[in-house]
């Protein structure tokens, strides 16, 4: 990922982090977003120890004012590479939280952050994109397959893939999403696989997997696996 320019959003922690400390180990200057000024400053004093660089922003993807300004500014560093709208939120316990005892309140931020977060994240960064870009959204099964407990956190993703489709539909750049499975993070309550373990999915789907099986598709951990074995 030599001379390429990455935008993660939703850095300060989990997936986000271990892509952005990734990508850079890969060489990449990675531009990267989160809401927690105090996380963003400890994620760029690591990068010292990279190949690569990371240059972080404040930025909350709810607010498409601030992700226009992010897109901006890793528009300065070169055109963008690669796109992983990453930021996501849970509202309760994993696998805990029925639609039908849900908040409005949490209703709304779910769809606010993990949908048309991605929504702001892709439109934003579309003029900005180099020619052989490519976009990335992690998703999980909940988005496919209903399972009791996860409410409008399912829902959300769900909208995410369906605007991945509606993305790789319209723009002339592959985009998709990556199925990581049960990852060990807030939003997972903190069982499953190590972030670490899965951010070389990320290197994999921007570089060496062909864009046409990436564009409008979900690609999952056995694709991976078994293209990299």
């Amino acid at each position: 990922m030599d001379d390429t320019t990455a935008l993660v959003t939703g850095v300060s922690r989990g997936v986000g982090r271990a892509v952005a400390r990734r990508f850079a180990e890969e060489g990449a200057h990675v531009v990267g977003c989160a809401r927690s000024a105090d996380a963003l400053d400890d994620l760029a004093a690591t990068a010292d120890e990279l190949d690569g660089e990371i240059t972080t922003q404040r930025a909350d993807v709810r607010d498409e004012y601030d992700v226009e300004r992010l897109c901006e500014a890793a528009a300065r560093v070169g055109e963008i590479d690669c796109v992983v709208a990453n930021a996501g939120v849970y509202h309760g316990p994993a696998g805990e939280t029925p639609l039908a005892e849900e908040s409005y309140a949490a209703f709304d931020d779910h769809l606010r952050t993990n949908a048309r977060g991605v929504f702001a994240t892709v439109r934003e960064a579309v003029p900005h994109l180099a020619a052989d870009a490519r976009v990335l959204v992690p998703t999980g099964q909940v988005a496919r397959e209903a399972q009791a407990g996860f409410g409008s956190y399912a829902v959300s993703k769900a909208t995410a893939e369906a605007l991945v489709r509606g993305f790789a539909a319209e723009l002339d750049r592959p985009v998709g999403a990556l199925d990581l499975g049960q990852v060990a993070t807030d939003l997972a309550g903190g069982a499953g696989r190590d972030p670490d373990d899965v951010a070389g999915m990320f290197v994999w789907a921007a570089t060496d997997l062909d864009g046409g099986d990436l564009d409008g598709e979900v690609l999952d951990l056995r694709a991976w696996r078994q293209a990299t074995r």
